[in-house]
């Protein structure tokens, strides 16, 4: 069975112009070269010091002229207005649609072929985005989505990362296929390939449980101590960034217990 969810929280801007994927390339953390119709790439658009600002999937439209960012509805104004300043002489436009964004999962959704989009490049289990002209009648509330990516362990931008302090291997990215590292040099890449090669991450974002857990920005502690900061959850199942010392702790906040857990698809170096 096939499940399917409008995403109202999402928008879509359009990459379009001959400078299109040389502009962006040169920006973000992943290969837009690898984007093509059926298959999407995940990036991330840093800050010139490598903390992330906001995170996206690209797709490119069957016809070949354009290429969508579907984005987190709340940054589609700031992300239309820092890509315009690095546009220079580039031939880029770079404009709303109004198109919807939809998640399925389960099973393949059976208006994949009138849609554009592409398999989640994150991670098989997550599913297919979908983007269509109006939200799909029936489509389940975006809760159910909700749910099943907080089960996955897979972070949903300002939710859980922070505007200009987050890492991307804090938040997962080089697990969930968010950088490449072989594509040549893009604004916060130094940062980002130090982290990695040195192996300097002392905190990640983790799933979570626990019978009620606390909203996000709540503190959580390990014998009196922080040990990281609740993002988002849902019905029992959530998010923290965590320091990895205290990982396999019993952590609390407000009296009420959590644990945390690695999810199948992230290892930790040895030592970690």
């Amino acid at each position: 069975m096939t499940h399917l969810a409008h995403l109202p929280d999402r928008a879509v801007l359009a990459i379009s112009g001959a400078d299109r994927v040389t502009f962006l390339q040169g920006l973000v953390s992943n290969d837009v070269a690898e984007v093509a119709p059926g298959r999407a790439v995940w990036a991330a658009l840093l800050t010139p010091q490598g903390r992330w600002l906001a995170d996206f999937f690209l797709y490119e439209e069957a016809e070949g002229q354009r290429l969508l960012m579907d984005c987190a509805a709340a940054q589609a104004d700031m992300l239309r207005q820092k890509l315009a300043r690095y546009r220079l002489r580039s031939d880029v436009s770079i404009d709303p649609t109004g198109f919807a964004v939809h998640a399925a999962w389960d099973a393949v959704p059976p208006m994949i072929d009138s849609a554009i989009g592409a398999p989640d490049p994150r991670l098989a289990d997550a599913g297919w985005r979908l983007v269509l002209p109006h939200p799909a009648p029936g489509a389940a509330d975006h809760a159910a989505y909700d749910s099943h990516r907080l089960g996955l362990g897979l972070p949903d931008g300002a939710r859980d990362c922070e505007e200009g302090k987050t890492l991307l291997l804090e938040a997962n990215f080089e697990a969930l296929n968010g950088i490449s590292w072989t594509k040549g040099c893009y604004m916060g890449q130094e940062l980002t390939a130090r982290t990695h090669y040195r192996g300097l991450v002392k905190r990640k974002l983790l799933p979570v449980t626990g019978a009620a857990l606390p909203p996000p920005g709540t503190v959580l502690t390990h014998d009196g101590r922080e040990a990281g900061v609740m993002a988002s959850s849902r019905d029992g199942q959530g998010l923290a960034m965590l320091r990895l010392e205290h990982r396999d702790a019993v952590l609390e906040a407000g009296g009420q217990a959590v644990r945390a857990h690695l999810p199948p698809w992230l290892s930790l170096p040895e030592g970690q």
